[in-house]
């Protein structure tokens, strides 16, 4: 799914110029002929659609300037991009202090314009990682934060904000991976428990011998090894919300106590003379059907019902393809960000093969699989050389080593030039050194990684010696006798690589 972008201009040609530009770098593109057309669609309930927006300053009625101050009154976030006839430094001053990322001056280059889109595109995402991130840890974050284009995951968001305004015990549904957790902090943070404690469990974690005290709490002194008072998960929810995470992972004896606590909001703590009443909403979530275990008795009925009132089922992400290319660009964002890396964005095929791939680790493969990508990258974007496992799945997608260049040498191309041989690229992280129960040989692995290193950097023969820290002279002679170069070069084409 490609990034969309708003067009703003009351000048038809402007319009449709910028609209066949921005067509042109892969972009969808809706427009607007007025600042009022563009505040009614940013700020309705498609606004959320719009990853960024070219807006003219200079319109009849509401100009560009009214345009921005009525997006940040309306807590639209959207990274706005600003177009002037007149670069005067006070006109960039006062746009950029309204809420612009970034301006340009008409009429605009393509190349700039493309430059300004990525630029946005990545700030954009980027401040939405971070508004989530505090809102998680400030307990306060809300289904704005689970901007979403797919019409299923539209559906659970308009179910969860119903959900949210009463105390109703909800049973979260969904694969692993999918952000159950994530949607159940969203539910809290939009009701009035709002920035209250927000207590996670994985039941599946925790020893079978320790679930009662983990939960409900122990007295010092209670049994061996109990050396001071621990007030347990309900007491720490107090007041907010207790997330059950795989409730469906304890044991039997554990879900009696369970359903006893949660029946009258009280708990008894191991070793205790007293009940401890508790205020906290039950949220569950599993990546199982819990009425399957029912039936196989390895879940108690009477606790089904009781946490299954208001059930909720997460689409996997292979049915909400449209939200993969938001999804990674935050995760390329944060990444990025915390290596240290200057990276615009992501290749347009690059989207094309994440959106294809079924992902069947959910938005957990897809943030680890970005991590990666983001350590590899050499150049400013992500390519599909970054995710060769992704590709090595998919028809069409397979990691080759490109053609060389059609010449090593500034003259014209000859007919003899020495040509790389086409073979398929190993995922580098999953090299085997292991061929049965002994080592493979040495001349083995350096093939494979002169195969990788020829893909990774594109057929550049001197940023490929560079890099392996070996003379061109050597890597073609590598080349010839693993077969990876149909001839041999002259001394004529070592010199020009």
């Amino acid at each position: 799914m490609t990034a969309t972008v708003l067009v703003v201009d009351d000048d038809p040609v402007q319009r449709r110029l910028l609209d066949a530009m921005l067509k042109r770098f892969g972009y969808d593109v809706v427009t607007a002929e007025s600042g009022d057309a563009a505040v009614k669609l940013l700020g309705g309930g498609e606004g959320e659609r719009f990853d960024a927006v070219v807006l003219d300053l200079v319109m009849p009625e509401l100009d560009g300037m009214g345009v921005l101050a009525a997006l940040r009154e309306r807590g639209v976030e959207t990274p706005v991009i600003v177009q002037t006839a007149h670069s005067s430094i006070e006109t960039v001053v006062s746009a950029m202090r309204a809420g612009a990322v970034d301006f340009v001056v008409k009429p605009v280059g393509a190349e700039r314009l493309q430059i300004s889109i990525k630029n946005a595109l990545k700030l954009g995402a980027l401040e939405h990682e971070l508004r989530h991130i505090k809102r998680r840890v400030s307990n306060t974050l809300g289904f704005r934060d689970l901007a979403t284009k797919s019409a299923d995951m539209a559906r659970v968001v308009r179910l969860s904000e119903r959900a949210a305004k009463s105390n109703i015990p909800i049973l979260v549904e969904g694969e692993s991976g999918v952000g159950k957790e994530v949607l159940a902090r969203a539910i809290q943070g939009s009701s009035d428990r709002k920035g209250k404690p927000f207590v996670t469990v994985n039941c599946g974690a925790i020893p079978h011998n320790l679930v009662e005290s983990i939960l409900f709490g122990h007295e010092k002194g209670a049994f061996t090894g109990a050396t001071e008072r621990h007030v347990g998960k309900f007491v720490e929810a107090n007041g907010g919300t207790l997330f059950l995470d795989e409730v469906g992972e304890l044991p039997l004896d554990a879900q009696v106590k369970l359903l006893r606590a949660i029946q009258e909001g009280e708990v008894d703590p191991v070793g205790g003379k007293k009940s401890v009443r508790v205020d906290i909403r039950i949220i569950s979530a599993t990546n199982k059907s819990l009425l399957e275990q029912v039936k196989q008795g390895a879940f108690r009925e009477d606790l089904y019902y009781r946490l299954n009132v208001f059930p909720i089922t997460l689409p996997p992400l292979r049915q909400r393809r449209e939200d993969i290319a938001d999804l990674a660009r935050g995760f390329l964002a944060r990444f990025a960000a915390e290596e240290g890396k200057k990276l615009r964005g992501i290749a347009p095929e690059t989207l094309g093969l994440l959106s294809d791939y079924d992902w069947p680790g959910n938005v957990r493969q897809l943030e680890n699989a970005m991590f990666r990508a983001v350590v590899l990258a050499d150049g400013d974007e992500l390519t599909i050389a970054e995710f060769p496992q992704i590709a090595a799945q998919m028809d069409g997608f397979d990691i080759r080593i490109p053609p060389a260049p059609a010449s090593f040498s500034r003259s014209e191309p000859r007919d003899d030039t020495p040509r790389i041989i086409q073979m398929p690229v190993r995922d580098p992280n999953a090299l085997e050194l292991l061929e049965g129960s002994d080592m493979r040989k040495l001349e083995e692995l350096e093939r494979e990684i002169i195969t990788f290193a020829l893909a990774h950097y594109r057929g550049h023969m001197s940023e490929v010696s560079r890099k392996l820290g070996i003379g061109r002279s050597t890597l073609y002679r590598k080349l010839k006798d693993y077969g990876l170069m149909e001839s041999e070069p002259t001394s004529e084409d070592s010199d020009a690589a």
